[in-house]
């Protein structure tokens, strides 16, 4: 599925086993994507085998509906296609499922009948319901989640089947049955639901149960807001940035970090990821000059700031027109569930900015709504655009933004890798050059050295 922020920047490390680490948390997690598919995993414990191949191609309908479609979709190219995963979704709505992407992008199929289900539940009613998700990996198709829920007394009971589709084959890899212990059908319109159950692969790991996350919107959407969105709010979101946590605008900046702009923007602006990264060693902390014209450059193509205010905003060294930039650290990683945004209005002003209110859906915690805020956007020509302005709208029910983890502030900074900063750029040190900063704990092993390092000619 071809989103704007499908490739959202996702900043380099610089070492193997911390990479390792995130992809194995990434890959256990129940708000992944892309849902543990490991062939002949009954992940419900109950001793059942799992189906031959020719035994499910005969009796389950979604693999004979979705092989068939997803085989077309792959025939002609369109994997990552918006209007083929909005073909496959109705497609299943016209043999009478509920049926969504994973992404929330698509106005879902016979809704009528989760609304129903959801009433039978508040009023405690028996009644079964079958919703499908069209699962996409990396916003190319991938597979479906089919979950069968039932209802007793109020209660919910949940049965996820996992499908794959892989070299011209589709087939039910995997399946999860658990208790619905959070359910909720919002205001908003989305109905969000979670559960544990067991799973031996994730207990060896965590020795915990696996748990599992849905979030569906129900009621339909503008499609110009899914539009606006895709094309102005998701490329940013929130992870490692704050443009839509903070109050700011053109003539009061705020608590914005320009610094985890510059991470965001870089590529968009570049080409290519940010080259200035985090040391090897998690006791050492990087530290790098940036050339004045380099940095302006890229937060100036998004924002409407001039030099000077930008330069009270960081720490700029003027005697050599070059900024100072400390990448993220292993202090500072973040949670790794994030919340998505939701365009839900819109309007366009008469000096050509365009008003988006946006709902925070976080899956997550099972909110259809962390808060909403107001972004003013600026259109620009050939395509591009200027982000003007951010409000929280105010409510009693707004909560925080716990998934955000800000940078260290100099003194945290300090605190953590050393107590003396070095702020002298050294004589023929190269342009765009780096130096490593060693706790002073370090210091012996390094003959007592206070030299910078320059690792390479960046530039």
């Amino acid at each position: 599925m071809r989103f704007e922020g499908k490739d959202r920047y996702k900043q380099k490390i610089g070492r193997n086993w911390f990479v390792l680490l995130l992809i194995l948390l990434l890959g256990i997690s129940g708000c992944a994507d892309t849902p543990r598919t490991e062939s002949g995993d009954d992940e419900q414990g109950n001793g059942a085998a799992k189906p031959g191949k020719e035994v499910q191609e005969k009796s389950d309908p979604v693999i004979e509906i979705g092989y068939e479609l997803f085989r077309n979709a792959e025939e002609a190219g369109r994997m990552d296609d918006l209007e083929m995963f909005r073909s496959i979704v109705n497609q299943f709505g016209g043999h009478g499922y509920a049926a969504v992407d994973g992404r929330n992008q698509i106005d879902m199929t016979e809704p009528e009948q989760v609304i129903s289900f959801c009433g039978k539940v508040d009023a405690k009613k028996e009644g079964k319901l079958t919703i499908l998700k069209i699962n996409d990996l990396e916003g190319t198709l991938d597979g479906i989640v089919k979950y069968d829920l039932k209802t007793e007394d109020g209660e919910v009971e949940a049965a996820a089947s996992y499908y794959k589709y892989k070299d011209q084959d589709m087939e039910m890899v995997s399946t999860a049955g658990f208790h619905a212990d959070r359910w909720k059908y919002t205001e908003d319109g989305y109905l969000m639901f979670s559960g544990s159950y067991f799973s031996e692969s994730f207990y060896v790991l965590t020795m915990s149960a696996a748990s599992e996350y849905a979030a569906f919107r129900v009621l339909p959407l503008d499609e110009t807001c899914r539009e606006l969105n895709r094309k102005y709010i998701l490329p940013v979101g929130y992870e490692r940035n704050n443009l839509f946590l903070a109050d700011w605008n053109e003539n009061e900046f705020g608590a914005l970090d320009f610094y985890d702009l510059y991470d965001l923007f870089y590529p968009r602006v570049n080409g290519r990821q940010v080259p200035y990264v985090m040391d090897d060693n998690l006791g050492v902390g990087a530290v790098y000059r940036i050339p004045k014209d380099e940095f302006e450059n890229v937060i100036q193509s998004y924002i409407n700031i001039d030099s000077g205010t930008l330069q009270s905003k960081t720490v700029f060294f003027p005697e050599d027109g070059t900024y100072e930039y400390k990448p993220r650290g292993f202090y500072e990683v973040e949670n790794l569930e994030y919340p998505y945004p939701e365009v839900v209005q819109y309007t366009k002003n008469s000096d050509g900015t365009i008003t988006l209110t946006v709902n925070v859906v976080f899956p997550f915690a099972g909110m259809s709504k962390v808060y909403a805020h107001e972004v003013a956007v600026r259109p620009l020509e050939g395509g591009g655009v200027q982000y003007v302005s951010n409000r929280i709208l105010p409510s009693e029910e707004n909560r925080e933004g716990t998934w955000h983890k800000p940078r260290l502030t100099p003194e945290q900074w300090e605190e953590m890798y050393g107590t003396e900063v070095l702020r002298q750029k050294p004589p023929g040190a190269c342009s765009g050059f780096a130096w490593s900063w060693v706790p002073a704990q370090g210091m012996e092993r390094l003959n007592n050295s206070l030299n910078p390092v320059c690792f390479h000619d960046i530039i």
